[in-house]
């Protein structure tokens, strides 16, 4: 049997994007509508102004970090000494619970902030075991010679999941509040059972027993020591953190905009429409030269098409500009994740990726916190214009402290010993 050449032609991998679609457009629509109900609920209910109940998606996002932040090192060691395809069952799991409990608690009516947030903890707590384990599968059903296609078809999928997952939910939430959240724990259940349809992964085991204290710690010297992982772990840290604007979107969508929940869905889509068609072109022509420098002028272009959505005031503008945010951001994530994969030895995947989703998701949750305290004090559209320039302002310094990240040229390892 000849090889194959696209990673599409393994029966194992096909299921895992197939699910891993699933539980995004989940997961998307799921959180999306969160932070507009959220929104609704401060305004309505508590009569809160604006940029009070702006505040309020800010702490949601330090609501979802905190438990995020606890559980990430329990969820890079199960990673790394469990069955990984298990442990994202069990994890996916856990958000069909949340989401049955949030079709529940929507259709009867009775939710108030602290359920709302509530329910924002206990899926930042679940998506802290879900990530490192999901990350770490395509290496290891997929030869490595096709790992970047396999990324990039993957984040193809996650991007057509994370479009249809906020659109699918708005529009039903007009028709019934409580629909898209039931939707959302069907599809969570079926991605678990799709995940156990693929073999058994765990990672190799040291021959000498490492106590999990110790494996945590090795994990994070590892990044510490290696200071290409390093500057691309924190770049997308501190450049998000800034440059979040998905967090006003529901100010954007109900007071600014004036689009409801149907055009919140519309523009928390686009910037994965954007993303999609990027991963989409790089999944035939992937990049392979001055990797590096491009990863770089995505973040920055990702600052600029924020500070164009923030002073927009036109809807398809506004729709516009989010898919060019989108499209940039895909640009240095793509390249950022394709280096941190090949630049990692398998036995440390789980924990480096566990560590790199707390990067990640500092940047949003947090990127959120940033922003609602910016628009208690800016107002939202000075908060995303903020964002956006001090997103371009920590590339430049990050290309300054960390050479190494201009210098990279193509995806090969330097040595070629994390390539297997």
């Amino acid at each position: 049997m000849s090889e194959p050449t696209s990673p599409l032609q393994i029966g194992e991998f096909r299921r895992f994007v197939a699910g891993r679609l699933l539980a995004v457009v989940a997961a998307t629509s799921m959180v999306v509508l969160l932070g507009y109900q959220l929104y609704d609920v401060a305004r309505a209910d508590y009569g809160m102004s604006r940029n009070e109940a702006a505040f309020q998606l800010g702490i949601m996002g330090l609501v979802q970090f905190v438990p995020f932040f606890l559980c990430t090192p329990a969820a890079g060691i199960a990673a790394d000494r469990f069955d990984r395809r298990m442990v994202v069952a069990l994890s996916c799991t856990g958000d069909a619970l949340l989401a049955a409990l949030l079709a529940f608690l929507t259709w009867e009516d009775v939710l108030t902030l602290p359920i709302l947030f509530g329910i924002a903890a206990g899926h930042g707590a679940v998506r802290a075991f879900t990530g490192p384990a999901l990350a770490t599968i395509a290496p290891n059903i997929v030869p490595i010679r096709l790992l970047p296609k396999a990324i990039a078809t993957s984040s193809a999928v996650f991007t057509v999941g994370a479009v249809s997952g906020p659109a699918l939910g708005g529009f039903l939430y007009a028709a019934n509040p409580a629909l898209p959240h039931a939707l959302s724990g069907v599809f969570f259940l079926v991605t678990a059972g799709v995940m156990l349809t693929i073999h058994r992964i765990r990672a190799k085991q040291s021959d000498t027993p490492v106590h999990p204290v110790r494996q945590m710690i090795d994990g994070f010297q590892f990044i510490w020591r290696e200071r290409f992982l390093l500057g691309c772990v924190t770049l997308d840290l501190f450049a998000v953190i800034l440059g979040g604007a998905t967090a006003m979107l529901p100010v954007f969508a109900r007071d600014i905009l004036m689009v409801g929940s149907e055009g919140l869905g519309l523009m928390r889509g686009m910037p994965a429409a954007g993303a999609g068609l990027v991963a989409l072109w790089f999944s035939f022509r992937p990049l392979d030269t001055n990797v590096g420098v491009k990863m770089l002028l995505g973040v920055v272009g990702f600052g600029l098409a924020t500070i164009g959505f923030a002073l927009s005031r036109d809807f398809l503008l506004s729709l516009t500009f989010l898919a060019l945010l989108g499209g940039a951001d895909m640009v240095s994530v793509f390249i950022r994740n394709s280096l941190v994969q090949l630049r990692t030895p398998d036995e440390m995947r789980g924990r480096v990726s566990s560590i790199n989703g707390v990067a990640i998701s500092a940047s949003n949750e947090l990127g959120e916190m940033q922003s609602g305290l910016a628009a208690a004090v800016l107002g939202a559209t000075g908060a995303v214009v903020f964002g956006g320039v001090g997103a371009i302002i920590v590339t430049a310094v990050w290309a300054w402290i960390f050479p190494e990240l201009r210098r990279v040229k193509t995806f090969d390892p330097p040595d070629g010993s994390h390539a297997s």
